[in-house]
């Protein structure tokens, strides 16, 4: 591989109730990844749990900074040499007699040192129309409010999670703070996926002029959801470099930042903006 390019997974997973054999599976998996040659591997939304209700999720919320999953992300970072995005996990609020807790991506150096958190900006609150699904997000979940763009060895990666994805301007913030790798852990139901994960991906892809790794959730679960899979590694120019359809997998593919700043430099869309961000 070029020394311009630097190899990235994409961890697609059909996680269940029990943490254990989700964190079993991850393991394999980003073994896998290592395996490879990836120096950033990115887990699902929900990587470590997808039980049934908010009281069985809640009940696995860690304490920022301590707990069996955050300890399995920063023991698979080290052991690997591999930068690692968590997907999310329940994080425990410090407000006193809170219920709900945050969906959290948690980014680990490749010594295991956990580097930045990003807390899911939207909330998946709707009724998918015409088919009888209805989520409420945020009954057990509480929203963030910070936007995390940071530089890596890999390049400068900002973090968003899922739903976040359908809100343009939460990425143009991150334009604006010079993002060249969007990482975007999800687990997309099958309906919505169906119509508009690709698209979404690919947009956001074109307009910031940015890599995009999405991984996603992607079969039927214990819990009875069905989500669409399709995870996928989305060049600047929109193209798609690796997808996986459906399962557990990973899927990588090389990026090159020199190529994406040449291509900044001789199409400059972003420059090219009349309303910026206040």
């Amino acid at each position: 591989m070029s020394q311009d390019v630097t190899k990235v997974a994409a961890i697609q997973m059909v996680s269940g109730a029990d943490v254990q054999r989700n964190l079993a599976e991850a393991e394999g998996l980003l073994a896998q990844a290592a395996a490879s040659g990836a120096r950033l591997a990115v887990l699902p939304e929900n990587f470590a749990f997808m039980g049934d209700g908010d009281a069985a999720k809640l009940a696995i919320a860690e304490t920022p900074g301590a707990g069996p999953i955050q300890e399995f992300l920063s023991t698979q970072a080290r052991r690997h040499g591999l930068w690692l995005l968590g997907g999310t996990l329940p994080l425990r609020a410090d407000k006193t007699g809170e219920a709900r807790a945050y969906a959290s991506a948690l980014l680990f150096d490749a010594d295991g040192r956990q580097v930045s958190r990003f807390d899911k900006w939207h909330l998946f609150d709707v009724h998918i129309p015409e088919r009888d699904e209805h989520y409420e997000e945020s009954r057990s979940t509480l929203a963030g409010d910070a936007i995390r763009v940071l530089d890596t060895p890999i390049g400068r990666i900002g973090l968003a999670v899922c739903y976040d994805l359908r809100f343009p301007e939460l990425f143009r913030r991150m334009a604006d703070e010079q993002v060249e790798i969007l990482a975007l852990p999800s687990a997309f139901t099958a309906a919505t996926g169906r119509a508009h994960w690709e698209v979404l991906l690919r947009a956001r892809a074109i307009e910031n002029l940015s890599y995009v790794i999405a991984p996603n959730q992607g079969g039927r679960h214990e819990n009875g959801r069905e989500t669409w899979g399709d995870s996928m590694i989305v060049d600047p120019w929109g193209q798609v470099l690796a997808r996986l359809a459906s399962g557990a997998g990973v899927v990588t593919a090389g990026i090159n930042l020199a190529t994406l700043r040449a291509t900044r430099a001789r199409f400059p869309v972003l420059q090219h903006r009349k309303l910026k961000s206040p």
